[in-house]
């Protein structure tokens, strides 16, 4: 009987978004619900493991942690992309990497989540009403502000076609950005000068690479107006964390919505989480019922097919 660890399961949602039943008499199933940052810990607990079973990102597999694996033969990421997994070291050691689809809207919609929570202000507003308190602050409008999205691949045109239907103006701008893209979706292609400087709110829609890792940092921050708002549901690592933190906490910038961090989990005692002028959500723009039942649906039909000396959904 193979052994197949599930990691990183923080919500505990794996067992139930899918019926393990087709896999049970092959496979010995264990569910790790906690985070293990270092790899000397994540190699001891792995170890003994054929099967392993991961969350996106949230636990890197890099070669020299598939070199302390020697019983590891299958590892399936949720997603058919996972820049944290050495692909070239997993074929070297001959372990097979799968992948699972990811539905496409989620993370748009949790981008908007954190807009309207930051325009209307939905946290603050909450925690008054459960102190007994009422109508303490304005929230603004959306319609008519501008909205700037940089990044306009898969997830930008699903945020700024929302933008649109409320009134919004607008914007857009990357490296590779042209102008037959933008008119594709009706949006408005301006400088990278201009978009932090004329968006009220400016949201991230980005893949990390070595192009747009730290792409984002203090001059963009210091363009951008007094009363504008930050939003990065991408990854992290794009922005200048120190800028970031600077601008919020200078009032160069109004607040900002955040689900991604260079480091995650999030420390306890990290500073953003002691900002009052942030919206943090924990890396859950993806964490929906519907993509976890995908998820774990296709993890088991993957392991099966292994199982059966068929591999299916194989990452090249």
């Amino acid at each position: 009987m193979k052994r197949l660890a599930v990691i990183d399961d923080y919500e505990n949602a794996a067992l139930g978004s899918a019926d393990w039943a087709t896999i049970g008499d092959d496979v010995e199933i264990s569910v790790f619900d906690d985070h293990l940052a270092d790899e000397d810990t994540v190699a001891e607990r792995l170890e003994p493991f054929e099967i392993v079973t991961m969350m996106r990102e949230r636990t890197p597999f890099p070669r020299s942690l598939l070199a302390r694996l020697p019983n590891l033969e299958l590892l399936n990421t949720t997603g058919m992309r996972n820049a944290s997994i050495d692909l070239e070291a997993a074929r070297d050691s001959g372990i097979v990497v799968t992948g699972t689809p990811i539905l496409p809207y989620p993370a748009a919609e949790h981008a908007w989540a954190l807009i309207i929570a930051l325009a209307k202000r939905v946290p603050e507003d909450d925690r008054i009403m459960r102190e007994g308190r009422w109508g303490e602050g304005l929230g603004v409008g959306l319609n008519g502000k501008t909205l700037g999205v940089v990044g306009l691949g898969r997830l930008g045109p699903q945020v700024a076609g929302i933008g649109q239907a409320f009134g919004m103006n607008v914007v857009a701008w990357s490296l590779n950005l042209t102008q037959a893209r933008c008119e594709e979706f009706a949006v408005t292609l301006v400088s990278r000068e201009e978009l932090f400087a004329t968006s009220d709110f400016v949201t991230v829609h980005l893949t990390l690479g070595d192009r747009s890792r730290g792409l984002i940092g203090a001059a963009d921050f210091a363009r951008m107006k007094s009363t504008a708002y930050f939003i990065n549901t991408s990854r992290g690592p794009i922005v200048q964390e120190t800028a970031l933190l600077d601008a919020l906490e200078s009032g160069g910038i109004a607040g900002a919505g955040l689900d991604v961090y260079d480091i995650e989990p999030l420390p306890a005692d990290h500073p953003l989480r002691d900002l009052p002028n942030t919206v943090l959500t924990p890396h859950t723009g993806y964490v929906t019922k519907e993509n976890y039942e995908l998820f774990f649906t296709t993890t088991v039909a993957n392991i099966r097919a292994w199982l059966d000396g068929e591999p299916v959904n194989v990452l090249t």
